[in-house]
């Protein structure tokens, strides 16, 4: 075993005496050590139980002859992080959390890993991590929070807290309505109830073949989210004892399972940044191109909210992340031959499941559309691409050409969406958010919020180089690059330049011609980095393009 290197023979008696101070025993140490990283804080609302969480997973370890190791891992809530600074901080963390883990895994040599994330960033964290360590390893995220209920009975979410903000700036809510969405929007522990990064990313931990039945859909609050807990306990040991590692699960195949998943489910757009990040670590390069290459041939089977009225609790009645699966299977559209967690193939974990709500996810023959709910939209605006949430982008927004209102900053827009200075036909553009521009890459969750709650979600864009939280719907385009900070052509746009959106052509054009904008080019300078010291400096002189995953090199 690895963990050989830690306990057996002479030579380690020193390392057998410090296990002996934490309060581990000789027999103990003669099982596999099974490293639990729990991302367990108290200003993470999808982490509040996680503690609770790796006590199941831990009775499972022993229950099956392991002997686990519980280590932390940090998270942000990027709701919390939304609209200052904070969320400069987000994105950046998914590195963070990769790193600290590999450090702490290979420092102390354990036999498998159980990660328990649940946010944002601790999903693809954790999963980078996995890849690099390449260990068997098993996640059990923290399930999704429950959908709230307003006082007539409406169900809400966080998606509607932060509209109702936009709302109350333009008169259409007063603060007695905003205080009943804040007291009512998030009623319990989990990551937030919508389709949204956090149970998006979740979802496709069963999707990739990295986490059991149930892992993205079970409620935070269900007991059988303990029993998903305690079984992922003793399934790692059974991948310990066959020598299941991440990269003989996490193969090219399964990362096309999981972006087609992805494109059936409607899931957020920091997808197309986190899978290929993933990827990335695997050795395998995935690019925008085949995304769309996917989406083209997948249908929309699911309209979660923010691109619906239903929610995670109400997947999970419907049979899951599987059952959308077994559709997908009726066309063929899945490498059912793929190993999983399972120890068995996805076409063996397919067997006998069935679509429990066909209103909740559409049978195959009845899609909500015959295409996947992203799209990666190309032109000279975004030469390297830009990716657009389709599924949750009304009818008459397919198809848009507007004039541009130019921000240098999330924090200039917000203020003219306020002050009402926004009109019915704008594009508003918000730039030098992106990677290294921002740095971090902001969630755009405020400005577009903003938009929708003041009644113009059906009549203006918004473009950016930043990103947009899964919790986003309209016509918000994001990952626009190359981004500004690199001199790519969204730097160039000037107040009241046409700009032309076609989601289903997967376009995006600015409408200058080429001279003009050679012009532009040449007298453009790069502004100077809005901060300039700490990690953020650091991350930014590393950090490669959204089309890349922004990945660190």
């Amino acid at each position: 075993m690895r963990s050989d290197h830690v306990t057996k023979g002479v030579e380690r008696a020193p390392n057998r005496s410090l296990f002996y101070a934490l309060g581990y025993t000789k027999e103990e140490l003669e099982r596999p050590l099974i490293g639990v990283v729990c991302s367990y804080n108290e200003i993470v609302p999808g982490h509040m139980n996680l503690d609770k969480i790796a006590q199941a997973v831990k009775a499972g370890i022993r229950a099956a002859g392991g002997t686990p190791v519980e280590f932390p891992a940090i998270a942000v809530c990027d709701g919390i992080a939304m609209g200052h600074v904070g969320m400069k901080y987000s994105l950046v963390t998914r590195d963070l959390i990769a790193d600290s883990t590999e450090a702490m895994a290979m420092a102390h040599q354990f036999d498998g890993l159980v990660m328990i994330p649940n946010c944002d960033k601790n999903v693809p964290g954790l999963l980078m991590a996995a890849a690099r360590i390449n260990i068997p390893t098993l996640f059990c995220s923290g399930g999704p929070m429950l959908a709230g209920r307003l006082n007539d009975g409406r169900r809400t979410c966080l998606s509607h807290m932060f509209e109702a903000v936009g709302a109350y700036h333009a008169g259409k809510l007063d603060g007695d309505g905003v205080e009943e969405y804040e007291n009512c929007a998030c009623p319990t522990c989990g990551s937030c109830s919508g389709m949204y990064t956090a149970n998006s990313m979740n979802c496709l931990t069963e999707a990739i073949g990295m986490g059991l039945r149930g892992n993205g859909t079970i409620p935070a609050v269900w007991s059988a989210r303990l029993r998903l807990a305690k079984h992922a306990g003793m399934q790692v040991m059974e991948l310990v004892r066959q020598n299941i590692r991440p990269r003989d699960i996490m193969t090219k195949a399964a990362f096309r399972n999981a972006e087609t998943v992805d494109m059936a489910l409607g899931c957020s757009t920091n997808t197309m940044l986190h899978l290929p990040a993933i990827a990335h670590e695997c050795g395998i390069e995935l690019d925008l191109d085949q995304s769309n290459a996917i989406s083209a041939n997948t249908p929309n089977l699911c309209h979660l909210a923010p691109a619906g009225d239903t929610y995670m609790e109400d997947l999970e009645g419907a049979g899951g992340v599987y059952a959308v699966m077994k559709e997908l299977t009726k066309k063929n559209l899945l490498d059912t031959g793929v190993l999983t967690c399972t120890g068995k193939t996805l076409g063996e974990n397919l067997e006998g499941v069935v679509n429990r709500d066909t209103s909740l996810i559409r049978p195959i023959e009845n899609p909500y559309s015959p295409d996947g709910g992203i799209a990666v939209l190309k032109g000279n605006l975004a030469p390297e691409g830009c990716v657009v949430k389709r599924s949750a982008v009304a009818p008459e927004m397919m198809r848009h050409q507007g004039p541009a209102r130019v921000f240098n900053s999330e924090e200039e827009a917000i203020e003219a969406i306020y002050a009402g200075k926004i009109a019915a036909g704008d594009v508003v553009v918000i730039r030098y958010e992106g990677p290294k521009g921002g740095p971090g890459m902001r969630e755009m969750l405020n400005p577009t919020s903003a938009i929708c709650g003041m009644g113009l979600g059906e009549s203006v864009a918004l473009i950016t180089d930043g990103r947009f939280s899964g919790a986003t719907r309209g016509a918000s385009i994001g990952h626009v690059c190359p981004e500004a900070a690199q001199g790519g052509p969204i730097a160039l746009v000037q107040e009241g330049d046409l700009i032309a959106i076609n989601i289903p052509g997967c376009t995006i054009e600015l409408l200058v011609d080429d001279d003009e904008l050679n012009q532009r080019r040449a007298a453009w300078v790069c502004p100077q980095p809005k901060i300039q010291t700490g990690y953020l400096a650091r991350y930014a002189k590393l950090v490669t393009s959204a089309a890349r995953g922004a990945v660190l090199e």
